[in-house]
């Protein structure tokens, strides 16, 4: 192949621009908003949001970037492995799962040190510059027009073509790649849409010598509460250790539960969350304005869907799907998908051929994580959506997992495996975790008393009460 062009600089076209640097004997990357503080362009507004990096995700990215976790850390990040990760569910901590790593830093950090990566590649260039349409050449897509103008209206004449055996879209979830498709006769993807109506805020806080072994502690709803946010026993919220000696805090809700910029109000719900998070509320100085971010709708484009496309032309990221951010799921799904690419031109594809093998595999991640968070989107009562034949039991089954992965080690691992995204959710119904979760369950009602659940939680005042109480609490908030 001789060039490829990468439509946005953001994490998804800078791994994919990595990607491609084995295949292509010059990449250019097309990023519009430039680079601006900590290297990060305007154009994603929930960057400075708290990220997750998924497992699968950090065993990519050091997978294309050899040595960037060292280099991270020797910048400042942190790397949590065993019980420096702490996931609680109704206020209970989970077992230690001990592989789990996750990398604690801002989204700026990361993204700067990869775009200094990717830009030291003898054969990548990064431009300022905005993608306007495409250049067709009969059935395959040849190149871009562009504008070097950071003007940012709707469709300025372009100033400049680019030729290209290869165009990836990682114009993020407002990419225009459709319209321009259906400017030039092609159909545009088919997509499903669900409306989740969440907000989220982030802040941060002076790190100091509390929590020393800490590094990611996450609270989320599950059965006990019915995963309401509202009526959660402790309050979903989370908290990693950042660059800089600083922690982010992240706090979630739906529709008219959204946190807000309020100081006072974002730290009384961070001390109505499980201990790491109220320590850090009672101890550490507030050291940011709290950001807030309103996700209205998961998305996810079908390219499959089509029975036409043009060659030369594929889309990662959020072009392809964006789905609920509370998951953590956006960056991984880019990773894999840009090995999905990678494991596609590997089979000696023509990159001038439309990409059916790259959509096949990049909808095989996209499902995987559409289906875990779909699934649990759709537990919150306000969600409207299709709730597919047998739903009602596998939520059921789905809640006795969750249970079970309180309390049992194999669960837990089989559990978080799917969340981190090292497994699909399939594996979960596989006999010998529905085994283990029967098992766990029967113990535990061996243990207990008939009248009441003694799980142990604390309440907003840093007192503990059993499981039953706790609800009601949660209740009447």
């Amino acid at each position: 192949m001789r060039s490829a062009v990468v439509l946005g600089g953001s994490v998804a076209g800078l791994i994919t621009a990595r990607v491609l640097s084995d295949h292509a004997e010059e990449v250019v990357v097309l990023e519009p908003d430039g680079l601006i503080d900590e290297g990060a362009g305007r154009g994603a507004p929930h960057r400075h949001q708290l990220h997750a990096l998924l497992a699968m995700g950090h065993t990519q990215i050091e997978r294309w970037f050899p040595g960037i976790t060292r280099e991270l850390v020797h910048g400042g990040a942190h790397l949590g492995t065993g019980t420096a990760i702490q996931y609680y569910v109704d206020g209970v901590l989970r077992p230690n799962v001990p592989d789990a790593h996750m990398l604690g830093a801002t989204r700026p950090f990361v993204e700067d040190h990869l775009r200094r990566r990717v830009l030291a590649l003898p054969n990548v260039t990064i431009t300022t510059a905005r993608a306007r349409d495409l250049i067709l050449s009969g059935t395959r897509v040849s190149g871009v027009r562009f504008s070097s103008t950071a003007d940012n209206s709707p469709s300025p004449d372009p100033d400049g073509e680019l030729e290209a055996d290869l165009v990836v879209d990682a114009m993020g979830r407002s990419s225009r790649l459709g319209n321009w498709l259906l400017k030039h006769g092609w159909e545009q993807a088919p997509f499903e849409r669900m409306t989740v109506d969440l907000g989220y805020a982030t802040a941060h806080f002076r790190r100091g010598d509390e929590l020393p072994e800490t590094v990611v502690a996450h609270a989320s709803p599950g059965p006990a509460s019915g995963y309401q946010y509202r009526q959660a026993v402790t309050e979903p919220a989370a908290v990693t250790a950042l660059e800089g000696n600083r922690w982010g805090v992240v706090l979630a809700g739906y529709t008219d539960y959204r946190p807000g910029c309020d100081p006072d109000e974002f730290k009384a719900r961070m001390r109505r969350s499980v201990a790491p998070i109220r320590e850090i509320a009672e101890k550490c100085e507030l050291d940011s304005p709290i950001g807030t971010f309103h996700f209205r709708e998961s998305l996810r484009r079908d390219f499959t869907g089509l029975s036409r496309f043009p060659g030369g032309l594929i889309a990662v990221g959020d072009a392809v799907a964006s789905v609920n951010p509370i998951y953590g799921q956006g960056l991984t799904v880019a990773a894999l998908q840009a090995s999905a690419l990678s494991a596609y031109l590997r089979t000696g594809a023509s990159p001038h051929a439309a990409a059916w093998g790259y959509f096949r595999r990049a909808g095989v991640i996209v499902n995987a994580a559409w289906q875990l968070s779909a699934t649990a989107d759709l537990a919150q009562h306000h969600v409207a959506g299709h709730r597919p034949r047998g739903y009602r039991l596998a939520r059921w089954v789905g809640d006795k997992i969750t249970e079970a992965s309180v309390i049992d080690p194999v669960v837990n691992q089989a559990f978080m495996d799917v969340v981190h995204m090292r497994k699909r959710p399939k594996a979960l119904s596989h006999p010998s975790v529905l085994l283990a979760t029967a098992l766990a369950l029967s113990s535990r009602a061996l243990k207990s008393t008939p009248s009441e659940a003694h799980q142990t939680v604390w309440d907003a005042d840093g007192q503990t009460k059993t499981g039953s109480e706790a609800g009601n609490r949660g209740a009447s908030r």
